[in-house]
């Protein structure tokens, strides 16, 4: 399904200046853009690889819904033409370490001075101040610092990673929340204000009930692999030709659970006769449970399970999730075109949609400072002044990051 949509979202009202770079911030910024904000990234000329470190393709999932200017912002120049677009910008978000935005002149007060309506996101590895906040931050060091690596993977593995740069991800989309409340805010008391998360404090608020278990219940959760941390059986279990994900940990759903895989007099052992003893009696519970599911097929067993109401399901490596029927109905891959790369991308689209004025892939991400002097011509340069604003090194980006480039897509 293409998806180059022309209606507005809820935020096409909202102008943002986007400063990030790495993934956090363009997370955050992705998130304000598939609702239709109106976002204009903001780079270095010399810019054009800023995601070096990450595949071509990447760019494409990360910046997309917006457009990108090559400004130096470490001229006086550069800031100037910056500091025209904040004063009708309603967002500015960056990810700098914290001391850098004071350094280029661009941060909070500053631009509050200029635009006291400017809503000012930052996203940093540990927070703008404390012991901490001169780190450079990384999604894999906040995991460890977080916490999760310690709960991740096979009891007694030691800390594992978790496949994807979660605290990167949820930093991005906590600052999003904020920003959006702050837009909220503002029709009341007419004044942006501050923005603030960071990805230890993302990572630490995701710890959810592992969190809980230690501050009030004073207990430390270990490593419990697949397996639910606290309930049993809801885990990964063998079947005839693959594992199958399945979740009867409730009363009901275990004797539900226990009728279909043929193991109805488990529930008279005193063993496993609460949610409590199963899980003191997990080693005990799994290997007869197991004994009895490696007889069925994967899809027959998951099928059964459903049907009674306990939750199962496939374990599905990537290229399989997207030939899911599920996955398919809800249209989560879906089409672009891309100038730069010369045909159709597939990408996966916002999991957020609303009835009236939903999320959409409207545009591929464009090449870096792509944009520069359509977007110097919107704020008043003449054709003049943006010739002399690249010479002199403030605006304009290599021709080379702009051209045509290969890529697949499926």
């Amino acid at each position: 399904m293409t998806t180059n949509a022309t209606s507005a979202g809820p935020l096409a009202h909202i102008k943002v200046l986007d400063l990030t770079i790495a993934r956090a911030g363009p997370t955050c910024v992705r998130v304000l853009a598939d609702h239709g904000a109106q976002v204009t990234q903001v780079l270095r000329p010399e810019q054009g690889g800023l995601d070096a470190a990450f595949p071509a393709f990447d760019r494409e999932n990360l910046h997309r819904n917006k457009r990108s200017l090559a400004l130096n912002l470490q001229t006086d120049a550069g800031r100037a033409v910056f500091y025209r677009m904040v004063k009708d910008a309603d967002v500015v978000v960056e990810n700098f370490r914290a001391a850098v935005k004071y350094r280029l002149k661009v941060d909070y007060e500053t631009l509050k001075a200029i635009n006291p309506r400017i809503v000012y996101g930052s996203n940093s590895g540990f927070g703008q101040d404390g012991p901490y906040g001169k780190r450079p931050g990384v999604d894999q060091i906040a995991q460890g610092l977080g916490g999760l690596m310690s709960i991740t993977g096979p009891p007694g593995g030691g800390p594992w990673r978790v496949g994807i740069p979660i605290s990167d991800l949820c930093a991005g989309m906590y600052l999003a929340h904020g920003i959006m409340a702050a837009l909220i805010e503002r029709e009341r008391s007419g004044e942006g204000q501050w923005v603030q998360t960071s990805l230890l404090e993302a990572m630490i608020a995701m710890l959810d009930f592992q969190a809980t278990r230690w501050l009030i219940g004073g207990e430390v959760a270990p490593q419990a692999g697949n397996d639910h941390p606290t309930a049993f059986p809801m885990g990964v279990f063998p079947a005839k030709d693959g594992m199958v994900s399945i979740a009867a940990a409730g009363d009901r759903m275990f004797l539900d659970f226990l009728k279909v895989i043929g193991a109805e007099e488990l529930v008279k052992d005193e063993r496993f006769a609460t949610r409590a003893e199963r899980g003191k009696h997990r080693p005990e519970l799994r290997a007869l449970v197991e004994e009895k599911t490696r007889t069925w097929a994967a899809d027959d067993l998951i099928d059964a399970l459903n049907a009674v109401g306990v939750p199962s399901g496939p374990i599905l490596t990537i290229d399989k999730v997207f030939e899911n029927p599920q996955v398919r109905h809800l249209k989560l891959a879906q089409e672009i075109e891309s100038e730069r790369y010369g045909k159709k991308l597939t990408l996966v689209r916002s999991p957020v949609r609303l009835s009236r004025t939903s999320t959409a892939l409207r545009r591929a991400a464009p090449a870096p400072g792509a944009d520069t002097d359509v977007i110097l011509k919107e704020y008043g340069y003449t054709a003049d002044e943006i010739a002399a604003l690249k010479a002199s090194g403030a605006a304009g980006v290599d021709p080379d990051t702009t051209r045509q480039v290969k890529g697949r897509s499926k």
